[in-house]
């Protein structure tokens, strides 16, 4: 099953693009697994990637990643984002659009923290305590 945050990405994407705006998504370049050319993101870390269909070719969109080939400064460079990465997608011209914590996929799907009473499986179930 897809994540909430994959429909959440793919809904704001689509209604940039259908709405005649201009799809930015705001990128995690220090994440492992986050392939973007150097000296591109800010000095918070993150890079802003212009996801137009006129920007870009070979546009994937998944359950996972994110990956794409545009241009920087004249080259051509291969991208690719798992969605962990992923921190917002907003419309350039207005704004408007949804940003995530970074921490926004750990949920039921995801590879949480494990519980080892629990046989390993599933996080760590709460419990109560009396106070007096």
């Amino acid at each position: 099953m897809a994540a909430l945050k994959t429909h959440l990405l793919r809904a704001v994407y689509d209604w940039a693009v259908e709405n005649g705006y201009t799809p930015h998504l705001v990128v995690d370049a220090n994440h492992p697994d986050v392939r973007v050319p150097e000296g591109y993101a800010d000095d918070t870390g993150r890079v802003v990637l212009n996801v137009h269909p006129r920007a870009l070719r070979g546009f994937r969109f998944d359950d996972d990643w994110i990956g794409f080939s545009a241009r920087f400064g004249g080259t051509s460079f291969d991208v690719a984002a798992p969605l962990g990465a992923v921190l917002a997608i907003y419309a350039k011209e207005n704004g408007q659009g949804i940003s995530f914590p970074p921490d926004a996929d750990a949920g039921p799907d995801s590879d949480g923290p494990r519980d080892p009473d629990n046989g390993g499986a599933g996080r760590k179930r709460p419990s109560l305590k009396v106070v007096k």
